[in-house]
């Protein structure tokens, strides 16, 4: 038994109350079941009772015994005199607020119908499944998915958006400085994210708009701050980015003392970070409006065409320094451009819409949506268990939304999909 459980109990109206009793015999009336509180203090804010003959405004407050309340010390923090009952699956000691007062308690242990206490125990029956429902998860019916999906990418959103937002409070809110930081760590992907972004957190953003000018400077730049010029190679074009690195560094006073040295292990060619670092030099040396253009674009093609960028000459010979190979151009592709949208221009937008006071939600579903699904473990995992695979971007970031949140910590009765099979069961 787990005090989720007793939460969804309460919250859902899912035991006899029609019978419930505090265990001092006196009858309990469940007006308003309250507020479910997700942070510090009472479980449920502003509910309405009557207890007995008294109506009661008040807090609800949870646990699987009575006697959790002097574990988790309620009984000294005044933030629980407000609660006016005790919801417990086992009643084993009367409990007082700060001031010494009695609370009420109701028990749910004799209220719960077995049939529901058993479908719940089955949805942690198997802890070797790779998500606890995935035996019924094709029961779900695709109404409840999809509502629960949008759902899901709406938090997704605000959690990408607490990194943006203490970006921009480390910037002094200069947004383009923040899309600069953003799109260095979308360049980076999974394995070089941190040391992109350690990159452009180096670097004064004037600093890149003054190089702008400059394709090689900024290459310079980028490569020099990322500890990427650091061999001695007789190699004409590295030979020069070196030289004018050195001139830059003393120029703007640049120290690349606590960036974090990217990455090469197991990486496709194509996504070593010298190659990335050159094509983001290429997109701030031929879009002079950056962050102006993506924010008022409105379709998914005139964000790509804005990303349209390749490596320098360079490294169409090459994949690394040392290393020559027959030549190709090394554009961004779609797929890569449709990460950049979904991990920094999307959550930016986002971020700044709201902060300019104007909801831009719509639209950003409207993107998002027409963005193609990603294709990862989770996704095909998922694919493999309903009846409905994902057929663009939300779908699939409401999966990983879905999995890494909800399935992976067991908050079952806080998804839609765990508390819709409960419901099935009764």
């Amino acid at each position: 038994m787990r005090e989720d459980f007793l939460h969804y109990l309460w919250k859902y109206k899912k035991f006899d109350f029609t019978n419930a009793e505090t265990t001092r015999g006196e009858k309990v009336l469940l007006i308003d079941s309250g507020t479910h509180n997700f942070n510090s203090g009472p479980d449920f804010f502003n509910a309405r009772l009557k207890i007995g003959d008294q109506l009661w405004a008040g807090n609800v407050e949870l646990h699987i015994k009575a006697s959790d309340w002097y574990f988790h010390q309620h009984e000294k923090d005044r933030n629980y005199d407000n609660v006016i009952l005790h919801v417990v699956w086992e009643d084993d000691i009367e409990v007082q607020r700060h001031n010494k007062t009695s609370i009420p308690a109701l028990s749910l242990k004799k209220l719960v119908d077995k049939d529901l206490i058993n479908g719940y125990r089955q949805l942690f029956a198997s802890p070797d499944n790779w998500i606890n429902c995935e035996k019924n998860f094709r029961e779900i019916d695709n109404f409840t998915l999809r509502h629960w999906q949008e759902r899901l990418y709406l938090e997704r959103l605000e959690e990408k958006s607490i990194l943006i937002l203490d970006l921009l409070e480390k910037s002094g809110n200069n947004w383009e400085a923040v899309l600069f930081q953003m799109l260095a760590k979308n360049f980076g992907l999974n394995l070089n994210g941190d040391a992109l972004l350690s990159m452009a957190q180096s670097l004064d953003f004037s600093v890149v708009q003054k190089v702008s000018q400059n394709k090689l400077q900024l290459e310079a730049l980028f490569f020099g701050q990322a500890g990427l010029l650091k061999l001695q190679l007789k190699i004409p074009y590295y030979k020069t980015l070196q030289q004018e690195y050195t001139y830059l560094k003393h120029k703007y006073k640049l120290s690349n003392s606590g960036v974090i040295p990217p990455k090469y292990f197991r990486l496709r060619p194509d996504n070593f970070p010298n190659i990335r670092l050159s094509q983001l030099a290429s997109l701030y040396f031929t879009q002079k409006n950056l962050f102006s253009e993506l924010i008022a674009s409105k379709s998914l093609e005139s964000i790509y065409k804005i990303l349209d960028v390749e490596t320098s000459e360079f490294w169409r010979e090459y994949y690394s320094f040392p290393k020559k190979h027959k030549e190709r151009e090394k554009k961004l592709s779609i797929a890569f451009k449709d990460l950049v949208l979904i991990n920094t221009i999307i959550p930016l937008r986002f971020c700044y819409s709201r902060s300019r006071g104007y909801d831009e939600i719509e639209d950003l579903l409207d993107l998002i949506e027409k963005i193609p699904a990603e294709n990862n473990k989770i996704v095909q995992n998922f694919t493999k268990l309903s009846k409905e695979s994902a057929e663009n971007a939300l779908h699939s970031q409401a999966m990983v939304q879905l999995k890494k949140n909800y399935c992976e910590t067991n908050k079952c009765l806080d998804c839609a999909i765990g508390v819709k099979l409960l419901q099935q069961k009764t």
